[in-house]
């Protein structure tokens, strides 16, 4: 069965041994291709030159694996040059979709102009998406956020990232706006998580994802293991992905 994984990384502060990692994995369980983003988890508000050097690093590492390797655009909204990094990332650096991460809220007006640029381009944006029932950061978008978001831009194709980080909370949430996608990365904690979403979404909304490089093998064991159809399984491991980037196999 081919599988595409949409939402992995590289950590700044460790980018060889991420890469090795990376293709490591893909190399032991058959991946076709992973869509990754860098960012450094000790600066949830990264400034420009951060911010720069995450999307050089996925550049490069997209130039060096070009088969395996798609990249999103990290954007901090609150940077001045947010835009500028947005365009350079997808006209010059041909990444496929948008990174917003902990930095602000989905639905905060300072993303407005970077969503309606995605629009434009018609290319996805990834939104990590949690809640906690400790820690919570103070800018971590909820799927409230995202249900918001898709409200105010049907036209976009936003992809809630970690199911809503507890899909029994965010599923619901999100569950009338059919252009909101869903993955699993990052879900370790019920094995129910996935069948839950499929009732609720369809295979048609959902995506493969492991938030490399934490936790492959407990999403591909979560794929495997669902108590879906082979038809419904196919389209979580890379039908729904390849429908919705536009990019083939």
């Amino acid at each position: 069965m081919p599988l595409i994984d949409v939402h992995a990384h590289l950590m700044l502060n460790n980018i060889q041994e991420n890469r090795k990692n990376l293709l490591r994995t893909a190399a032991h369980y058959g991946l076709n291709r992973y869509y990754i983003s860098t960012i450094d988890g000790n600066h949830a508000y990264p400034n420009e030159e951060f911010i720069d050097m995450d999307n050089r690093a996925t550049a490069d590492f997209m130039r060096d694996e070009p088969s395996l390797i798609r990249g999103y655009v990290y954007v901090n909204p609150r940077n001045s040059n947010a835009m500028q990094v947005l365009q350079k990332g997808i006209e010059e650096q041909k990444m496929s979709g948008m990174k917003l991460w902990v930095a602000t809220h989905c639905n905060d007006p300072l993303v407005f102009p970077l969503v309606e640029k995605m629009i434009e381009y018609d290319k996805p944006v990834l939104i990590h998406t949690f809640v906690k029932a400790v820690g919570q950061m103070e800018h971590e978008t909820t799927s409230y956020h995202v249900a918001q978001l898709a409200e105010r831009y049907p036209e976009a194709k936003l992809i809630m990232a970690h199911l809503g980080g507890e899909a029994f909370h965010g599923i619901r949430s999100i569950a009338k706006y059919k252009n909101v996608w869903v993955d699993h990365s990052g879900t370790l904690v019920g094995s129910e998580d996935l069948n839950h979403t499929v009732r609720l979404l369809g295979a048609d909304r959902v995506m493969f994802a492991t938030d490399m490089p934490i936790a492959f093998a407990s999403s591909y064991g979560q794929l495997l293991e669902a108590k879906i159809t082979e038809e419904e399984r196919e389209k979580i491991a890379w039908k729904t992905a390849v429908e919705l980037f536009g990019e083939g196999l």
